[in-house]
């Protein structure tokens, strides 16, 4: 399958990425969100990523130009998914939401669309019958700078058509990604499923009052070499994510240290504005660059 037009459902930190790479690539891209608002801020990050293609990739003028080209941006969900070959959604990772948008979806939608979530923690099988269509329905998981960290992984249902998959993966390659096919469905995928016990643990460490968060980064990039520690790597995710992830595990397994951890993000953190990196305030702050200032 030839997939010439995708739409992107959400354009938040994760969702404007996606559809900014895709039309950066050559795709034709509607980015919906719900009001006018939230096209405004979209707006605001389409130009910021901009800036970070020049700065990061060395794109020109020219390239930056085609890419605006390409994407259009609307609040109408019929008129924005109707002629989609693709749709990626990329809404709050909250499984009643999900469903809610793919019945909408699966009633504007063509009959030969594919149906992608780029959820993080829930299971693509848990409202794919929503959509109406489960042979035509996966996940699609993006890491977040996508334009640098440009791995996507691909998971299917029991119920998805083989040829779906196929057409997904060339896709991936299509917009600029490294396409990784994860063979069964598994909660966190294989990126997840790493980066997620580290986050924990270093969550752990700041709640249980071992350590400063700096001093936790600092001894994670010193011993590994690696370019961030797990608290900057959560300014890049975003607060809210981290929050809502958190969240969960504070829930299903009443650990009191996870629980003071979900309770200081919201306090010191997202009640302030802290967002993360989105905002250049999150656990540091970080110049116009995205530089964090120590």
């Amino acid at each position: 399958m030839s997939i010439q037009q995708l739409t992107v459902l959400g354009a938040g930190v994760l969702g404007a990425q996606i559809a900014f790479q895709a039309a950066y690539h050559g795709t034709k891209v509607i980015s919906y969100d719900i009001d006018d608002n939230a096209l405004q801020a979209a707006k605001m990050r389409f130009d910021k990523l901009a800036q970070n293609y020049r700065r990061d990739l060395g794109a020109d003028d020219d390239a930056i130009w085609a890419t605006f080209a390409n994407l259009t941006q609307s609040s109408d969900l019929e008129q924005s998914v109707k002629d989609a070959d693709i749709v990626i959604e990329a809404v709050p990772e909250n499984i009643d939401l999900k469903r809610q948008v793919w019945t909408q979806v699966g009633k504007f939608a063509k009959q030969d669309c594919i149906f992608a979530t780029n959820t993080s923690t829930l299971l693509p099988s848990q409202f794919a019958a929503a959509s109406g269509d489960t042979s035509r329905f996966l996940a699609m998981h993006f890491a977040n700078n996508i334009w640098v960290q440009n791995i996507v992984e691909i998971m299917a249902t029991a119920d998805t058509d083989p040829a779906c998959v196929q057409s997904t993966l060339e896709f991936g390659k299509q917009m600029g990604m490294v396409p990784v096919e994860v063979k069964k469905e598994h909660a966190g995928y294989i990126m997840n499923s790493l980066v997620v016990p580290l986050l924990h643990a270093a969550s752990h460490l700041l709640a249980d009052g071992v350590a400063e968060f700096q001093d936790i980064d600092k001894v994670w990039r010193m011993a590994t070499g690696a370019p961030f520690g797990p608290f900057e790597a959560m300014d890049i995710v975003g607060l809210r994510t981290v929050y809502a992830i958190h969240s969960v595990k504070a829930q299903s397994s009443a650990d009191p240290l996870s629980q003071r951890f979900v309770e200081m993000i919201k306090n010191e953190y997202l009640d302030k504005g802290r967002f993360g990196k989105e905002v250049n305030r999150g656990f540091y702050d970080y110049d116009e660059y995205g530089n964090r200032i120590d």
